[in-house]
This record gives C-alpha cells, sequence and structure tokens, in this order.
C-alpha cells in the first residue's frame, strides 16, 4: 500500500467483495466450513518449516517452542472444531412453557457476517489462526489483520493464506497503526482483538460508533499465590511449573504468563534457591547462548523492559539475573525480591522475562493483595488447603483460576478462554469460539392444531388469581388452554 488513498480503496473494495460473498450464501455451507478449516490444517502440514523460520526470525522462538504454542495449538483445534461442527450446527430443541402448546422452539445458530481479527505479536501464528478457525466454523467472512510487529510472521501469513483458503471470503491485511486505524473506521459485524488494554480501548470507542459487538482478549499481572507444603518433592514440582510456565512461552511475553509471585516471608529464601537452580536446569548456565528460550520482540519493548529495572530501588531487589544484550535484544531470566509496590514493575503488566517476588506475613493476605489490583486474566494458586481455595474462588475475580499449574487453560478446548474487567471480555476456545462468532437466532414453530376464543370478561378476582398461578406453575399451562384463557 504505498499511498493514503490506494490503502482505502483496497479495503473498501476488500470488505465490498466479502459482503458479497457472505450474501451470496456460499458461507453458511457446513461443507464449505470444514473444507475451508481442512485447508487451514493443510497449510499448518505443508509449511511447518516456514512457520519455524518466521518465529525464529521474529522472536527468536526455538522449534520445540514454536511447535508447542503455535503449530500444536493450531492443529489440536482444527481437529477438535472438524469433529464437532455438524452438532454445533445443527438447531437446539428448547423446552417451552405449557402456557405456549403446541408451540415448538429452537435456538438456530447463524453467522453474524464479515469479521475483522486483529492478532498478537507474541504468538503471531496462534492467536492469528485460532480465532479464524472460530470465525470460519461459524459460516463468517474474515479480515485477518496480523501484528507488524511480527513482520516475518506477518508476511507469511498474507503470502500462504491465499494459497489454500477461499480468498473471496478470507483476507489478510497487513500494515502498522494507520492500516488498523482505517479498518476500524469500517463497518464490520463483529471485531476480534487480542493485544493490549490501552489499544482494546481504542478498538472498542471505534466499535461503539457503530455498535459493532467485540471481543478483547487483553492481559494483566496474573499473580502466582505459592502456599507452604509440608513435602518438599510438592513445592519442587509447583517451582518447576511457574519457572515453566514464567521464561518458556515466548520468554515471559504472554498475557497469561506468571507476572508475580506471592509467598510467605519465611519460604523466599529457599524459593530464590529453588528457582536459580531450576532455570539454570532448564535453560542452562547462558539461556541465550543455548537459543532455547526466545528474545524481546523488538527495541522499543526491549527499552521498555530495561527502564523497569533502572529504578534504583527495582535494581536494588535483583537476586538473579538483570543482565540485558542490547544487540541481540536479550534479557536473561531475572528474579526480584520486594520491589517497590508502587514502581512501574508492580504497576503494569511486565511482559517479559522478569520476575517479582512479593513476601507477605500470612499467605492468606495474598487475597487481599489481589483484590486491591484490577482483575487479573488468571490466577495462579498452589495450595493443598481446601478452605484457602474456597477462599480464592469466592473472594477474588479472575478470567479463570488455576490450582497447583500454570497455563493449562490456553489448551483446553471444552473450557472458555478470556478475561474479566480490565483483563478483557467475551470468550473462545473450541465450541465457544464457534459462539463467538454466531448469534444464536430464536425460532419459534406455531400450530393451527387448536385455538379457543379469549373468554377476557368480565375479570373478577378469582380469574386474576387463576392467572397469577398459571404463570407461578407452569404446569397448569394446559388447563389454561381448556378454560379459553389462550390468545
Amino acid at each position: 500500500m504505498n499511498t493514503t488513498m490506494e490503502a482505502i480503496t483496497e479495503v473498501e473494495e476488500t470488505l465490498s467483495e466479502l459482503r458479497q460473498t457472505f450474501k451470496s450464501g456460499r458461507t453458511r455451507s457446513v461443507a464449505w466450513r470444514k473444507n475451508q478449516v481442512s485447508a487451514l490444517l493443510q497449510l499448518i502440514h505443508d509449511q511447518e518449516d516456514k512457520i519455524f523460520k518466521a518465529l525464529y526470525e521474529d522472536l527468536g522462538k526455538h522449534p520445540a517452542e514454536a511447535y508447542r504454542d503455535e503449530i500444536g495449538i493450531v492443529e489440536k483445534t482444527i481437529n477438535y472444531t472438524l469433529s464437532n461442527l455438524e452438532k454445533w450446527v445443527a438447531p437446539k430443541k428448547s423446552r417451552l412453557p405449557l402456557i405456549l402448546f403446541p408451540t415448538r422452539g429452537e435456538v438456530l445458530p447463524e453467522p453474524l457476517g464479515v469479521v475483522l481479527i486483529f492478532a498478537s505479536w507474541n504468538f503471531p501464528i496462534s492467536l492469528a489462526l485460532d480465532p479464524v478457525i472460530g470465525a470460519i466454523s461459524a459460516g463468517n467472512t474474515v479480515v485477518l489483520k496480523p501484528s507488524e510487529q511480527a513482520p516475518a510472521c506477518s508476511s507469511f501469513l498474507a503470502n500462504t493464506i491465499p494459497q489454500y483458503m477461499d480468498s473471496k471470503a478470507v483476507r489478510v491485511i497487513e500494515g502498522g497503526a494507520e492500516i488498523s486505524e482505517l479498518l476500524l473506521q469500517q463497518k464490520w459485524d463483529k471485531i476480534f482483538f487480542t493485544g493490549s488494554p490501552q489499544v482494546g480501548r481504542i478498538v472498542m470507542s471505534a466499535a461503539a460508533k457503530n455498535l459493532t459487538p467485540v471481543t478483547l482478549e487483553l492481559g494483566g499481572k496474573c499473580p502466582t499465590i505459592l502456599d507452604s507444603f509440608s513435602n518438599p518433592s510438592d513445592l519442587k514440582v509447583a517451582i518447576k511449573r511457574i519457572v515453566g510456565g514464567k521464561w518458556g512461552p515466548c520468554n515471559g511475553q504472554a498475557c497469561i504468563g506468571v507476572d508475580y509471585i506471592l509467598i510467605e516471608e519465611k519460604l523466599a529464601s529457599t524459593l530464590i534457591e529453588l528457582l536459580k537452580k531450576i532455570v539454570k536446569r532448564f535453560y542452562s548456565d547462558s539461556p541465550k547462548d543455548s537459543k532455547c528460550i526466545a528474545r524481546v520482540i523488538n527495541r522499543r519493548h526491549f527499552e521498555r523492559l530495561r527502564n523497569l529495572l533502572k529504578d534504583p530501588l527495582v535494581a536494588a531487589s535483583i537476586v538473579h539475573g538483570g543482565s540485558v544484550d542490547e544487540e541481540n535484544l536479550f534479557i536473561e531470566p531475572t528474579i526480584l525480591l520486594d520491589p517497590p509496590l508502587d514502581a512501574a514493575i508492580m504497576t503494569e503488566e511486565i511482559f517479559g522475562p522478569l520476575l517479582p517476588i512479593i513476601t507477605l506475613k500470612n499467605i492468606q493476605e495474598s487475597i487481599e493483595f489481589i483484590n486491591s489490583r484490577p482483575k487479573p486474566l488468571a490466577i495462579y494458586a498452589f495450595t493443598k488447603d481446601e478452605e484457602f481455595r474456597q477462599r480464592i474462588l469466592s473472594e477474588t475475580s479472575s478470567g479463570s483460576v488455576i490450582f497447583n499449574d500454570v497455563l493449562i487453560q490456553f489448551i483446553c478446548d471444552t473450557l472458555p478462554f478470556g478475561g474479566v474487567g480490565q483483563s478483557g471480555f467475551g470468550r473462545y476456545h473450541g465450541k465457544y469460539s464457534f459462539d463467538t462468532f454466531s448469534h444464536e437466532k430464536v425460532v419459534m414453530r406455531g400450530n393451527f392444531f387448536i385455538e379457543l376464543e379469549p373468554r377476557y370478561p368480565p375479570w373478577n378476582d378469582f380469574k386474576m388469581k387463576f392467572i397469577r398461578l398459571v404463570y407461578k406453575f407452569d404446569y397448569l399451562g394446559l388447563l389454561l388452554l381448556f378454560l379459553g384463557l389462550k390468545r
């Protein structure tokens, strides 16, 4: 896109073509939907090496990490969708009150129309294709806007998707902020956005002008509560999972990654020593040289993370790591003990390889600590105390709560994934993706089988009491018919 006018023309022509395709009814066919989703699976299989290359170029992801967090996620989602799509598309019968007998009712899922999907840069393949699978399986036409901050993956998607999918129904539009702004000026039937709360507000504001429904998959500071354990092996397992959940997915650049740990003061030294030991075991003495851990996405985010450590009080709290490699945009896994709570590292989502540990007198105080901050996308809690678990569930609010593990909620197609409050709203994954891109249309089918004239007057106390009973106890609806009170 060389000029603004060319960009405007291309976007408008694309949108017009997608609307014509949708109006033609082609995308409503279950066969078409399954064919398109299957084509995406073929793309993943055929182009696996190119995907590995693009992810390494953008983020330095090792092939094992790339397959686990990107390719494998998409394959799993596609196979689950193909296995269940016909069931999802089928109308769902609904029980009606007897007062409406013999009318029948059902819920019919129908596609919304032309949808816009904004993908994120930290998982530039899976977070682009996962919502596309939901949108296509629901029968929509789609514009996918990959993140310009992952240019190799963006280019791969733009050049490859047209080779496999229906180009009159699925389009990829590349570009920076000016293209995103141009897209938001158009009228869509649904907008799905994955990214930061700051940009999410812009998306929601633009959508409001056309009353466009939105799903916002945002982020937040996801806390990990680490209770005491009588069995040392349980503690080691917990810390292994925390280390894998903090630095494994994109070196901490994940919305559901562990942001900070809450632990009792007396356990802090043990935690730090185990963290150091396991980080070394997982990522070697020199993670940068081992190439088994991703780098920071770009210089702007690198400087943002480095600035978090420049605060003298924050720097003084570093107990492990802290070294940076500006040339290669790499920051080693870094552990901090009790940085100032009003410092940026504790008020902003870190989105990087820095892990603060916050100590408490009593682990029960973690609930109050979490509630004093915006609602997180996820709360991770390692504890065997059932009463404490119930308190966490009943006294906190978050997109999800995971006990004794981390990040597993993202790979589960049978459960919804999404945030609450500032961490986003709406949900997707599996059937929930299909629902997100569908409208559940109510269909009621009346019958000419019976029609009695209404006998309302004269109104009296007995009839009024009887009508109240009918609405209170629905099984009396049939009696209402025979008494001639049904309209």
